[in-house]
């Protein structure tokens, strides 16, 4: 797998936005240019205000230096993202999409613009229904200085974001979005990437494919994370909404998270759950060089503090490279650069329904890190990392080691399987691995030992 076939495809991009016109043939268009000539508006948000729904907003080349606000259906089009250019110096977001204070925002499509600058996220949608964001440059957000752990801790952040303190919500954010459309963006130099979470109601449905997601320091690349519901208050808060039934697919995603630690994908609940992360579906991304593992799933409360379980159910980690990524740690401390952690830290609660399977692990310490109460299923990887392959981490954790690991039918780095001579090796109990295979699935189907 190369950077270069992730690379985002125009063409598709092209599809869609014919699509979206064509569905929109019977209503208005408006433009907008700097200078506000030629029947056009000064102001993305003045010609966003003139609308009506459904209508068509082309934004002429130059540089706006604005917060624009969406309420309403509307396609907002720039004219590529080297040319339309929002400029949120000092201001809160880029583009807020707002179905928090219009209830029932659907059908909002924004391509083709840089958005940078802004003082937390620089595309946010929240709580809005088959939003599209194609096409963009989300670049240098989240510019406010904030603090890591957790609570909110970013000055001026709105009491909906109630934890955002290590990324002040991230360079493009979900919350409570249902069936969006995330693609052929290019992402970096934010705290981190994209952020689904779920503080004002379930995001559930969402598609995030084929972006770039690289050198955004101080968090994840792509991060899944459940959130206290507004409102609510300790010792445990109210059961969050969840963030469920997601695809993240065919992503590049790199160098995230080395200032502070980040994934390139994470699955988090967040310490003040009970919360909820649950079929999810990571699928034929590139995770490479992220400062903590490729995937990393995170639960860290439970019955273990007397505390309800985190739900962290049925998710799938499935056909992607991973390498070279950094080690874990605190709760969910890893031994060394780990490809994928499943991890259920201090709490206990149980990771159940796991599958990881097809993805291929080279350069890694740990290709698969497993610390949870419950059986994980890995099968039909390519673990080349070519120290341990699999590695039940729950005495290093601190846990106790109640959890299995079904690692058969794995290619370990040779034909003679792990632990043996020039193969990756098994470590901890409870680990099953044989039988194996004795071909790599990244050549053929393999063969069983």
């Amino acid at each position: 797998m190369s950077i270069v076939q992730l690379r985002p495809s125009f063409v598709f991009n092209s599809l869609l936005l014919i699509a979206t016109i064509s569905q929109l043939a019977s209503a208005n268009t408006l433009c907008v240019n700097p200078g506000g000539s030629k029947g056009c508006y000064a102001t993305i948000q003045s010609a966003v205000n003139a609308a009506s729904s459904n209508d068509v907003i082309n934004v002429w080349a130059g540089v706006y230096a604005e917060a624009v606000v969406i309420g309403k259906p509307l396609a907002l089009l720039g004219a590529g993202a080297e040319h339309s250019i929002i400029d949120a110096n000092n201001l809160p977001n880029g583009i807020l999409v707002d179905g928090l204070n219009n209830p029932g925002l659907h059908d909002v499509t924004v391509s083709g613009f840089t958005v940078k600058n802004a003082l937390y996220e620089g595309v946010l949608l929240l709580s809005t229904v088959d939003v599209t964001v194609t096409g963009n440059h989300i670049i240098s957000n989240d510019l406010i200085p904030h603090t890591f752990g957790s609570g909110s801790a970013c000055k001026g952040q709105p009491a909906y974001e109630t934890d955002e303190s290590g990324d002040c919500g991230g360079g493009l954010h979900l919350i409570g979005a249902v069936g969006s459309v995330i693609s052929d963006n290019f992402i970096s130099e934010n705290a981190d990437g994209i952020l689904i979470s779920d503080e004002t109601q379930e995001s559930r449905g969402n598609l995030v494919v084929r972006n770039v997601v690289i050198d955004n320091p101080e968090e994840c690349g792509i991060v899944m994370a459940s959130h206290p519901p507004v409102g609510s208050v300790p010792p445990f808060f109210a059961p969050h909404y969840g963030v469920d039934n997601n695809t993240i697919s065919e992503n590049v995603v790199s160098k995230n998270g080395v200032k502070v630690g980040g994934a390139g994908t994470g699955l988090f609940s967040d310490g003040e759950g009970p919360g909820r992360v649950s079929h999810n579906v990571i699928i034929r991304n590139e995770l490479t060089e992220n400062g903590i593992p490729g995937v990393a799933l995170h639960t860290h409360v439970g019955p273990n503090f007397g505390a309800p379980a985190d739900d962290m159910s049925a998710n799938m980690i499935i056909g992607n490279f991973i390498s070279r990524n950094g080690p874990d740690g605190d709760d969910t401390a890893t031994p060394g650069s780990t490809g994928i952690n499943i991890n259920s830290g201090g709490g206990g609660s149980p990771v159940l329904g796991t599958v990881i399977s097809q993805n291929i692990i080279r350069d890694e310490d740990v290709d698969i890190a497993v610390n949870t109460p419950a059986e994980v299923d890995a099968h039909l990887n390519d673990l080349d990392g070519g120290k341990i392959g699999v590695d039940n981490v729950c005495t290093l954790d601190g846990a106790a080691c109640t959890g299995t690991i079904d690692a058969t039918e794995n290619y370990w780095g040779c034909h003679k399987g792990p632990n043996s001579n020039g193969c990756s090796s098994t470590s901890g109990p409870n680990i099953l691995f044989t039988p194996w295979l004795e071909k790599p699935i990244s050549s053929s189907k393999g063969a069983s030992h």
